[in-house]
């Protein structure tokens, strides 16, 4: 395929803005946009303006009728619905993390786009910074990674997206907000009937929409974990212990709300080497991600360290050339449908394992 995909958006927040509508701009040679949609009309006409636009909606389903090559899902909740309309209709989809708030919709979204032979592509972006992948290639053996420690210290998003010329709206009419809110708690009760109110939260909101990034990076890096061993889960402190085989890992997530400092560190302690990733906030584009590389000579007191700025390719970018090579390649993305049905589904076992109070061992999805 020579020409561009072409592309329509539904959902044009935040990270559509920031992200997501900048890069498709930015790849001309590769997509055109043709179609936005949001349910706040003002927003969604104001997005089309800016990226000379002419088809606006408010309702996706008008959206995925339009003969479009691509359809990025970008909205906050479940994906499933129109993902799975667009993948019915002849076209590639891409949806940000989560792909969807249960493991029968994930199922579901990837039935679809195999039937329909289209790509299916989930926005764990953080798969594709450089500096990840280059850790990746630097990972020692399995069985020679003893520890994983994770750790992230997320801060106010606020202060790191004021520079950026966002555009407003009026808001989503009430009425729909709190329908699509009623029906994503029945979607919750149902899915953990006998978990409280703070389970089903930190499910959907500290695992499905925050964690679901740390999570994914350590089954690109040490495949699917084998055992959960501990879970405390609060909406300020998330604390988990997993094992990968025959590595530990173990994570903190802590909501401090008083200091923009967002930090996050992934550490895999090898018996001769130590490898760090340092994340920078996700809000802004083109901040190196540093990689850390510590070894050893066993035996001997020698030691050393090198800091690595390995790109200043932004991650969402690079996840939109992914996008794009599967595409035409016919092949599926790295993070593709089943991956992302993995990750809600480990979330899944995650929630209950808290709620039961005991370790629990996994089985990964299919």
């Amino acid at each position: 395929m020579k020409r561009p995909l072409r592309v329509g958006v539904v959902g044009c927040g935040m990270i559509a803005q920031i992200m997501h509508l900048h890069h498709l701009a930015e790849l001309d040679d590769r997509f055109r946009l043709e179609a936005v949609c949001d349910l706040d009309q003002r927003l969604a006409t104001a997005c089309a303006n800016r990226y000379g636009v002419s088809k606006v909606f408010t309702d996706w389903n008008d959206l995925v009728a339009e003969s479009l090559d691509v359809v990025m899902v970008l909205t906050s909740g479940s994906h499933a619905p129109p993902a799975i309309a667009a993948c019915r209709a002849g076209s590639h989809v891409f949806v940000e993390k989560p792909m969807c708030l249960t493991v029968a919709e994930g199922r579901e979204m990837v039935a679809a786009a195999e039937k329909a032979s289209v790509r299916l592509m989930v926005g764990t972006m953080k798969r594709y910074d450089p500096a990840y992948v280059r850790l990746l290639e630097l990972l020692p053996d399995a069985g020679e990674v003893r520890l994983v420690r994770v750790t992230t210290l997320e801060s106010p998003y606020e202060p790191y997206v004021a520079a950026y010329p966002l555009l407003r709206g009026d808001g989503p009419p009430t009425e729909v907000i709190e329908r699509l809110r009623a029906d994503e708690a029945r979607v919750l009760a149902d899915l953990l009937p006998e978990a409280d109110e703070n389970t089903r939260y930190c499910y959907r909101w500290m695992l499905l929409d925050n964690l679901v990034h740390e999570l994914n990076m350590l089954r690109g890096a040490l495949g699917e974990p084998t055992r959960m061993n501990f879970t405390s889960l609060d909406r300020n402190v998330v604390e988990l212990s997993l094992t990968y085989g025959s590595t530990e890992c173990h994570l903190s997530w802590v909501d401090l709300p008083g200091m923009a400092r967002y930090s996050q560190e992934l550490v895999f302690y090898g018996l001769d080497k130590r490898l760090t990733l340092a994340l920078p906030s996700p809000y802004l584009r083109n901040m190196p991600t540093e990689l850390r590389v510590e070894t050893g000579q066993p035996g001997t007191p020698h030691s050393g360290q090198t800091i690595e700025t390995v790109s200043y390719q932004e991650a969402f970018k690079l996840e939109l050339l992914e996008l794009h090579e599967a595409i035409v390649t016919g092949r599926n993305p790295r993070t593709d449908g089943r991956d992302g049905l993995r990750d809600v589904a480990l979330c899944l076992a995650i929630a209950r394992s808290h709620k039961r109070g005991a370790p629990t061992v996994l089985q990964p999805e299919d």
